[in-house]
């Protein structure tokens, strides 16, 4: 059994809370430089609701909503004074994970302690990777029902430790820091004001841009 470092955990069979992540990122990002991107995650959770928010510099950042009770299951988007949002539907993959289509998941009897939670292990390869073998790790120790729905591992039922996303060329690796177990406001998964709404594949283009201009 391998272990990974945390620097605090929330107490076991938590059904809300936070989990604080960092972003290691890998490949090529064109022109942007790191310090602009994203350098955090974090995923609020609290029962069958889930919010996954990235944020980098000037309050620029992806959000990925899923509130089941009210049909929410959103992505919003936004860098500087542009901000969009894009509603999909139960069932439907967020935006910007079409270079994750093709993957392969395969669960092995592999064991970890991620922040004191115990944790399960899937394997994930791609035709286009070749042999190339990503670990993805989870718990069934935090109680959120449906945790990866609207993402590219929903055959894992499971809250992800770590992770990971490709998003265009590059990609995007996620460790679990801290585990907090806390009372999470219902007003946490409301529909965001403010942001325009527009078509998948707008929203999609937008993301793709600000890792490759």
């Amino acid at each position: 059994m391998s272990g990974f470092s945390c620097k605090q955990r929330g107490g076991k069979y938590i059904d809300q809370g936070e989990i604080h992540f960092n972003i290691e990122y890998v490949g090529s990002f064109g022109s942007v430089p790191k310090e602009v991107l994203p350098q955090n995650l974090i995923v609020s959770f609290k029962k069958d609701k889930i919010l996954f928010e990235m944020t980098g510099f000037g309050k620029s950042g992806i959000l990925n909503l899923s509130n089941p009770d009210k049909g929410y299951y959103d992505t919003y988007f936004s860098v500087f004074t542009n901000r969009f949002y894009y509603a999909g539907k139960l069932g439907e993959v967020y935006p910007g994970f079409e270079t994750m289509k093709g993957m392969t998941l395969k669960k092995t009897a592999k064991t970890s302690i991620i922040c004191g939670y115990n944790c399960k292990n899937a394997e994930v390869t791609f035709p286009s990777k070749g042999d190339k073998i990503y670990e993805v790790w989870y718990t069934n120790e935090i109680k959120v029902k449906n945790p990866n729905a609207s993402t590219p591992f929903n055959q894992i039922d499971g809250v992800l430790m770590n992770f990971f996303f490709f998003l265009g060329p590059a990609e995007l690796h996620f460790n679990a820091e801290n585990v907090f177990s806390k009372q999470v406001p219902d007003e946490t998964f409301d529909r965001r004001e403010k942001f325009k709404r527009v078509t998948k594949e707008e929203i999609a283009k937008f993301i793709d841009n600000m890792i490759s201009i």
